[in-house]
């Protein structure tokens, strides 16, 4: 992070990357000294409330955040920044998003905790549009010209008032990952009864991680007769990329039990206003994250570690548990919407743990049009997850060519070619068995 005085004192002088956090009301006009050169600018965690008429000017840039500030209308010039790519304005105040201010260009749309009532058509317009972050919004509707982004693979409307899934929406053939919990929406969701537990009966020791609507530390239970060791993840209690706190406890519930998802153990209670958090299973320190998570250049795809590589024996092993998890999940009505290989957790023998309910929402099952829809989105899901396996594998592997072939279905544009999770099963099954 820069400082003002570094601006001023043109001590930045040729930068491309710019960030600066000290409570701005007005934008720093040192930084029009980096037209030819600035490419990645950050000025969250400020006070700004316009952006200058010439921000145009940057010709280079592709990055700007702008989140936790006091905008009330998305800026129109940024639609006239012809290579900015990746926007984001989370928790503003912005009620308004002009037609003009989103231009074509744009892949990556951050509007998380706004008050955002409605979408402007020209979204439309924006065919290169991959990652659209809308929760905690007060959407009603979205507008039809949404079904022209073609480029669109994830989507976030949790946390809104909608009332329903339009079917362009769910059988938009990019998609891939979506969230909507947190909306107006008839469901049939009813998890499992878990024992509720005080935090108090815990020790917290050392951090293990930390997301977007939660800290999970690891913890012991200061009863003498049963000190097992736990993780606990505490919400953070506020509306997140994906949604409420809330809705990620009530679908993790519903899950249910499942060999390959981390095992929930109880509720607890973190304070008398009805705070909750999660107990679940310690997993063992030699599993491993598969991936991590998508950078501003992948921007909906994982990345892996230079080297990385897998045997056909875990590769058959993740796909299987995962294809499994997916059948779990959608006959109880959940679809999990963070399918990714970062939420993979694996040993070298390539047994796999899932979780991480944050984007998770669940559906009437008896609408069996939706119900189709949804379970094919999350098969594009797993079927960039599988491209990831086989990216990771020598092309010499058992039934790489079939697994190809599954992969290219999962990964279809028409979704009645996509098979179902349970055919996915079966399917891999036969080949790893042959």
């Amino acid at each position: 992070m820069q400082t003002l005085t570094q601006l001023i004192n043109g001590e930045l002088s040729g930068a491309t990357t710019i960030k600066i956090s000290e409570g701005l009301d007005t934008f720093p006009g040192q930084l029009f000294e980096l037209t030819d050169t600035l490419e990645y600018l950050d000025l969250s965690s400020n006070k700004l409330t316009t952006l200058p008429d010439d921000f145009s000017k940057f010709k280079k840039l592709k990055v700007f955040f702008a989140s936790d500030n006091c905008f009330t209308v998305f800026p129109s010039i940024l639609g006239r920044c012809d290579n900015l790519q990746i926007i984001g304005f989370k928790s503003n105040l912005i009620t308004h998003i002009p037609n003009d201010s989103l231009h074509p260009n744009l892949r990556w749309l951050i509007l998380t905790n706004n008050q955002i009532s409605s979408l402007p058509a020209s979204i439309g317009e924006c065919s290169k549009l991959e990652k659209l972050m809308l929760a905690g919004n007060k959407l009603t509707a979205l507008p039809k010209e949404l079904a022209d982004c073609g480029s669109l693979a994830l989507l976030r409307i949790a946390a809104n008032h909608l009332t329903k899934l339009p079917e362009w929406l769910v059988s938009m053939p990019g998609l891939a990952w979506l969230a909507f919990s947190g909306n107006n929406m008839i469901n049939q969701i009813k998890g499992e009864s878990f024992a509720t537990v005080n935090i108090d009966q815990f020790q917290l020791r050392q951090l293990l991680g930390e997301g977007a609507s939660g800290t999970i530390f690891k913890a012991t239970s200061i009863d003498v007769n049963n000190q097992d060791e736990v993780a606990i993840k505490i919400f953070k209690g506020s509306v997140t990329s994906d949604g409420f706190p809330e809705d990620e406890l009530q679908t993790y519930l519903a899950a249910g039990h499942h060999p390959s998802i981390v095992k929930l153990k109880s509720v607890t209670e973190l304070d008398d206003q009805g705070k909750k958090g999660l107990v679940m299973e310690l997993i063992p320190p030699h599993f491993y994250n598969l991936g991590k998570p998508p950078t501003l250049n992948t921007c909906t795809r994982d990345v892996f570690d230079k080297g990385f590589k897998l045997t056909d024996q875990q590769l058959f092993e993740i796909a299987t548990s995962m294809a499994s998890v997916g059948a779990h999940l959608h006959e109880r009505g959940i679809i999990h919407g963070d399918l990714y290989a970062h939420n993979v957790l694996v040993d070298d023998a390539g047994k796999t743990l899932f979780g991480d309910f944050g984007a998770a929402s669940s559906y009437d099952k008896r609408d069996l049009a939706l119900a189709f829809h949804l379970e094919r989105i999350e098969v594009k899901a797993f079927g960039f997850l599988l491209d990831d396996l086989l990216s990771l594998c020598s092309a010499d592997i058992s039934a790489f060519d079939e697994l190809c072939k599954l992969r290219n279905l999962c990964l279809s544009e028409n979704q009645h070619l996509r098979p179902g999770f349970n055919e996915i099963l079966t399917e891999l099954t036969l080949l790893r068995s042959s």
